[in-house]
């Protein structure tokens, strides 16, 4: 039996790695083992990545930053989401390929076609069977993010201007693929969303047995 590839996207502050990890519980108490990963990151090679694109102190310039993505998300795909996968698991990842669409694409003004191009190179294609979007004004977003404890990151410093073309090309690519995507109102309560995120995948969870 095929597994059930669910990925969340959304700015900064939008809430959706509280949402990822509440998902998570809410299945595990149903018996079953979903697998949890983000982008970038999930694999060790990634998360190496990882720290080198969030730290305030290191600008790669956009075509970098994209590629590095790129490689990230091969390693992730190859190692540790086709696997689990095959297995029939449920997988979330708190960021997948639409990210870099938004944020290198739209907000670093690469070429999408180009990024498009690359995503199905680094994922051979792979899917996500869901898609999740946390909207949030931009400026309430970067406010919350200011508010949360721990220091911001590169990106959580990129003037509003940028964070309102990610913002935008999200909800351009929902309208686009209103079949995978499924938008939510993230300045809505942390219960009221994990309420409506369940309503949103438990139809589906017949796909999957673990």
């Amino acid at each position: 039996m095929p597994g059930l590839f669910v990925t969340f996207e959304g700015g900064e502050g939008s809430g959706k790695s509280t949402q990822v990890a509440r998902l998570a519980a809410r299945l595990r108490a149903l018996g079953m083992d979903p697998l949890v990963t983000r982008e970038p990151g999930g694999t060790a090679v990634a998360e190496g990545i990882r720290a080198l694109l969030l730290d305030p102190e290191r600008r790669p310039v956009p075509l970098a930053e994209a590629l590095l993505m790129e490689a990230s998300r091969a390693q992730l795909v190859a190692t540790v989401l086709r696997p689990a996968l095959d297995a029939g698991r449920i997988c979330l990842c708190d960021r997948y390929a639409d990210s870099t669409l938004a944020y290198q694409g739209a907000g670093r003004g690469i070429d999408r076609a180009q990024l498009a191009q690359w995503n199905t190179a680094a994922t051979e294609g792979l899917s996500p069977d869901l898609t999740l979007l946390f909207d949030v004004e931009p400026s309430l977003g970067l406010r919350r993010r200011g508010d949360a404890p721990g220091a911001t990151n590169r990106l959580d410093r990129e003037p509003l201007e940028f964070h309102e073309r990610v913002r935008a090309c999200y909800l351009e690519l929902a309208r686009s693929q209103p079949e995978r995507w499924v938008v939510f109102d993230a300045s809505l309560g942390t219960d009221e969303l994990e309420a409506q995120v369940w309503e949103t995948l438990s139809p589906r969870l017949s796909r999957t047995r673990v």
